[in-house]
């Protein structure tokens, strides 16, 4: 009879420490969600295609629910921006957000600004390179860019869509150089066959679309445009080292069209943290040239806010400012 009475006092406050445990865990805003899409705005086996599928593959275990990359590409970013910008924002339709969302909007390309998403996590940095065939003449960044001194219009530069990133990094370099190149937009799956076909002299590009060409000795990195040597291939110089100051560091994260819900932000935030943290992850960053750069959603907007009005100012200064 005492352990009955016992049991029957005991037993509001097991259930009251049940109830309370359960309000404490955090709900799994995607419990009933079965997709998660993550748009990349350039085309499969470009440097954001394959970093794209890296995150999505650690985020599905993460979150216990499917994510998969789907290709949008077009106007150097602004087809993908557009439709990610358009979808009710619950958390299912994300972009792979880069620099580009300042370029294209700053170059006339998108009708918005970075205001129209929030960011949700910063997940990686990569060094735009100048990139050449490796049985090419220019053995240095200082040989290509007299060379084009010397004969303008003649040299060819490949990038990935007018308003990209590659493609405002590599006017910013040749330009203020006093080369009068030819800037060739390609798709970003395009830019690196046509250097290997010889349809252009040399590219502006990420490194991960580069990789396995480096590897197999096809093509030669001829400069860095950031501001110290990559980690990820330490024999390639700066531009800065080569007298042309120009870096352009390329980052990228995931950013949800704004009012999508503080929690699901949150979820969002916390699967890409250890995602990005993973051995897998990490390894495969470094395959590929690229550098796991993790940043939550308040610092990664203050860094987009600031970024953006530092390449406003940029695209300003080439030529390049919508009017």
């Amino acid at each position: 009879m005492r352990r009955l009475i016992a049991f029957l006092v005991g037993l509001p406050l097991v259930l009251a420490a049940t109830d309370l445990a359960t309000a404490q865990k955090p709900q799994n805003p995607f419990a009933h969600k079965p997709t998660i899409e993550i748009t990349v705005l350039f085309p499969a086996g470009s440097s954001a295609d394959v970093t794209a599928r890296l995150l999505a593959d650690g985020m599905s275990k993460e979150l216990g629910t499917n994510v998969i990359v789907v290709n949008r590409p077009g106007a150097g970013g602004a087809i993908g921006y557009r439709h990610v910008a358009a979808q009710k924002p619950d958390g299912t339709a994300l972009v792979w957000n880069s620099n580009s969302i300042s370029t294209t909007f700053h170059s006339g390309s998108l009708p918005f600004d970075y205001k129209s998403f929030v960011a949700v996590a910063q997940v990686l940095t990569e060094s735009p390179v100048v990139a050449v065939k490796s049985d090419a003449k220019w053995k240095s960044l200082k040989d290509l860019i007299a060379d084009g001194k010397a004969r303008p219009k003649a040299i060819t530069i490949g990038n990935s869509g007018v308003g990209s990133h590659t493609h405002i990094s590599s006017v910013a370099l040749f330009k203020p150089a006093g080369v009068e190149a030819v800037d060739v937009p390609f798709g970003a799956a395009q830019v690196v066959p046509s250097l290997l076909g010889g349809q252009v002299d040399a590219v502006v590009q990420l490194p991960a679309s580069l990789a396995q060409y480096v590897k197999s000795k096809q093509v030669r990195f001829l400069a860095a445009l950031v501001a110290s040597r990559d980690p990820a291939f330490p024999d390639v110089p700066t531009a800065r080292e080569q007298g042309f100051d120009v870096t352009l560091e390329a980052w990228r994260g995931i950013a949800a069209p704004t009012g999508t819900p503080v929690a699901t932000v949150a979820a969002l935030e916390l699967a890409i943290r250890n995602t990005v943290a993973s051995n897998e992850f990490v390894q495969a960053c470094e395959r590929l040239g690229a550098r796991p750069a993790f940043l939550p959603g308040g610092q990664f907007s203050a860094l987009i806010a600031k970024e953006d009005g530092y390449l406003a100012k940029l695209i300003g200064e080439i030529g390049l400012k919508k009017k």
